[in-house]
């Protein structure tokens, strides 16, 4: 199993995940061309897609599935509440998911993780297969014990690292969106994302990537000593960028 991020951050996200012919998409916050375009510098077309799978409706990682899906007949799965939020979506492309339970894609196993943040219904994935585990886990306002345990099994993982707090708080954002974004229902800053990565860190975790960076509120060496002591014990560490996201992230089973 392997996975990439197509850009990662507040001007759009998606990601994918691959085993041998079967991939999914997870969000697509881009519009048509620039996912088709974002997709093709990883070899992928767009109808070797089995699924787009929605974290929540915040249009970042939600503003393309619609247009993408309909023009491609992708089927798109998400909580009954993130599906409610998508507008413009045919209706046979609709598939909501009982957020405690887990479904099959091809070979993938699908794990859903509730998740808390300013949406409707949000929900991150945990994906699993043949002893190899992904995770895609972005806009997250605290890490609870369900979060640690979901993701604890992972041998590869896309997690956010949003912001540095003394930036944020020195930066141009308005007083009420800095609050956002450091409660419980906005985005994990360096400190945190790096207290959740000790927490799931084990010896098969071989494949840590970054991501969702605030271009405003956060740095590269901001990120490197939030990480420094963690880094060192993880095969590959790599920060997703905006424009270019990451290339294939190859995984191997326990």
């Amino acid at each position: 199993m392997r996975f990439a991020s197509l850009g990662s951050g507040s001007k759009g996200n998606g990601a994918i995940v691959q085993r041998d012919q079967t991939n999914l998409l997870i969000d697509c916050g881009f519009g048509v061309k620039e996912t088709w375009a974002r997709l093709r510098r990883i070899d992928v077309e767009p109808e070797h897609l089995d699924a787009i799978l929605a974290t929540h409706e915040h249009s970042d990682h939600s503003g393309g599935i619609a247009a993408f899906a309909n023009r491609f007949n992708v089927p798109v799965y998400g909580t009954y509440g993130t599906l409610a939020a998508l507008r413009g979506l045919e209706s046979h492309l609709r598939h909501p998911f009982d957020p405690d339970a887990s479904f099959d894609i091809g070979p993938i196993r699908i794990q859903p993780v509730t998740v808390r943040h300013d949406a409707r219904a949000p929900s991150q994935y945990r994906f699993d297969c043949d002893g190899a585990s992904v995770g895609i886990l972005t806009d997250i306002g605290v890490v609870t014990k369900h979060v640690v345990e979901s993701f604890r099994p992972c041998t590869g993982i896309l997690m956010e690292s949003n912001h540095d707090v003394g930036m944020l708080m020195r930066g141009p954002y308005p007083a009420a969106l800095k609050r956002r974004v450091v409660s419980d229902f906005g985005h994990l800053s360096n400190e945190q994302a790096a207290q959740f990565l000790q927490q799931i860190l084990h010896p098969a975790l071989e494949t840590v990537v970054v991501g969702h960076v605030s271009q405003q509120n956060n740095a590269l060496d901001a990120i490197e000593l939030a990480f420094s002591e963690l880094a060192p014990k993880i095969r590959q560490f790599v920060i997703a960028s905006q424009d270019e996201g990451t290339p294939w992230m190859e995984l191997h089973a326990e």
